[in-house]
């Protein structure tokens, strides 16, 4: 009930309010910024909101009013908000162009669960253990005060972190939560297939591609694949077509470790990693500037293909052979 009449409280006294999460923001963030601004539209109309995020995917465009979000703040960077929501997010740099808003904000409010939070604003509600952004800001509002609207953005969010309940930071809340926002009447088969199972046919050719080229090491315990700026160019594609490429590196058999890497300037990577026990790839991540969660992480490398490996591999080697001199 704290964290309930917490949030009461800044919504009783402050009337102009912005909600942004982190740049290239995925399904909880998109979830949790929209389920944060519905709720607040529903009973609070009199407030001023405003959501800035980067450009999101267009699998998500079943959401509402996911077309008022704002993707630049040009007209506001001057403005000061009465209280700036900082969800999905707990470093101030990976805000993007909504960093500035968040400097000038009279009031400041994190809510987040990554465990390598930083603790920025002036309020800080970070919580590792919860498996999504969403999963704890259900825990923030009153139950029969959420809409619908804000139930489907909670409930895209908490798929998203969870790969569909399936990893292994699911837990009993997540599930009792998800159930009550199912019981709200939202559309569950139907937002699963949408924004987490459909594929176009050119994410399958880039997928297959991926697959085809992955490579085995340590034992086949670890694998990676990578994509080159060339390769998307050759099938046309663009950064929102790689969803789900490294989970589907990830269960293959006897693997631990998966990494995926996307050329995104000449010589730069993105870094996605997930793992199951021994390795924290989120201790991987943050040697390498990035961040996440024990289980699913990521960062930006520099370098060839086979630099970024071997940097990476050196980390995840550190983790394996203090499992094995624990074992």
């Amino acid at each position: 009930m704290k964290l309930k009449s917490e949030l009461e409280q800044i919504l009783q006294t402050d009337n102009t309010i912005a909600i942004a999460g982190h740049v290239r923001p995925d399904g909880d963030c998109i979830g949790a910024c929209l389920g944060l601004y519905h709720y607040i539209k529903a009973n609070y109309p009199d407030k001023e909101l405003t959501i800035y995020l980067e450009q999101t995917s267009e699998k998500f465009s079943y959401l509402k009013e996911i077309e008022e979000i704002k993707h630049d703040c040009e007209k506001e960077k001057e403005k000061s908000y009465d209280c700036f929501f900082m969800l999905d997010c707990g470093e101030t740099e990976r805000l993007g162009f909504s960093g500035i808003l968040f400097q000038n904000a009279k009031k400041t409010v994190c809510i987040d669960h990554h465990i390598s939070s930083g603790k920025m604003a002036d309020k800080n509600y970070i919580f590792p253990e919860a498996a999504a952004t969403c999963e704890v800001l259900f825990d923030f509002m009153e139950e029969d005060k959420i809409p619908l609207d804000s139930a489907i953005a909670l409930y895209t969010g908490l798929i998203h972190d969870t790969g569909v309940f399936k990893h292994s930071n699911t837990t009993q809340n997540t599930m009792e939560i998800a159930g009550k926002l199912i019981a709200k009447g939202v559309p569950f088969t139907e937002i699963i297939n949408h924004s987490f199972y459909q594929k176009t046919y050119i994410q399958n050719q880039i997928l297959g591609r991926a697959l085809l080229e992955s490579i085995v090491f340590f034992n086949g315990t670890c694998i990676f694949t990578a994509l080159r700026q060339k390769d998307m160019e050759f099938y046309g594609g663009s950064a929102d077509d790689l969803d789900g490429i490294v989970d589907q590196l990830k269960i293959t058999k006897g693997i631990i470790c998966a990494i995926f890497l996307y050329e995104s300037e000449p010589q730069k990577y993105k870094v996605s990693l997930r793992s199951d026990a021994p390795i924290d790839v989120s201790k991987v991540a943050k040697h390498f500037g990035g961040g996440g969660h024990i289980r699913a992480a990521g960062c930006s490398m520099l370098g060839s293909v086979h630099d970024v490996i071997n940097n990476l591999s050196s980390e995840i080697e550190k983790q394996m052979q203090e499992w094995n001199k624990g074992v």
